[in-house]
């Protein structure tokens, strides 16, 4: 069997190296803070060499920003559709079925903005993921609605975002829970177009 070693790391396509170091470098962050991270830590965990890290990323913060990028891009394409789509309410109701797909699988990130609040705001991530947010909010508001029907419009996106953590220890199926908060979002932005506009 030429070529595999012991553990079979070496047949492991570079790719899946960048990902390993990703997903250990955010549970590292998770259990013990960003700042108290090392990357000697993340390969220790890692069982590779400072250097075999190095050949991927040279600072904490390049593992970081990677991370975002790569957990944002589905969020990045759902804005893009969002925006090339017209304004109505078949359009916004899609749009949250598609970001809560999209942030199942950013869950771990979440946690993360959460628990190192400080160290996400330092850092240019922070401003992203508002800027993102924002454009979120631009493709579920009308403008012109009601001051009210736009506080819905924007509740929605909070719900998902709130639904991530504060049911997380709230018995039940994943998937359950995050059915139920999507039809809470869907509920508020389909509120906010039942109500004559101007009104």
């Amino acid at each position: 069997m030429g070529g595999t070693t012991m553990d079979g790391t070496k047949r492991q396509r570079r790719g899946d190296t960048r990902q390993r170091i990703q997903d250990v470098a955010l549970e590292l962050f998770a259990e013990q803070g960003y700042e108290k991270t090392s990357l000697r830590e993340i390969a220790e965990r890692l069982d590779v060499t400072k250097a075999a890290l190095y050949y991927h990323f040279k600072t904490k913060e390049e593992i970081l920003v990677s991370i975002f990028e790569d957990l944002s891009r589905p969020m990045d394409e759902l804005i893009e559709w969002g925006k090339a789509q017209p304004h109505t309410l078949e359009t916004k109701r899609e749009v949250l079925r598609r970001y809560s797909e999209a942030l199942v699988g950013a869950a771990p990130l979440f946690r993360f903005m959460q628990e190192n609040q400080a160290t996400v705001r330092e850092l240019s991530i922070g401003n992203e993921f508002k800027d993102r947010m924002l454009q979120m909010r631009d493709i579920l508001r009308d403008p012109d609605a009601s001051l009210t029907d736009q506080v819905r419009c924007t509740s929605a996106l909070f719900t998902m975002h709130a639904g991530m953590f504060v049911l997380q220890d709230v018995d039940g199926d994943p998937e359950e829970k995050r059915k139920a908060v999507l039809e809470v979002a869907i509920d508020l932005v389909t509120q906010a177009h039942a109500e004559p506009r101007g009104s």
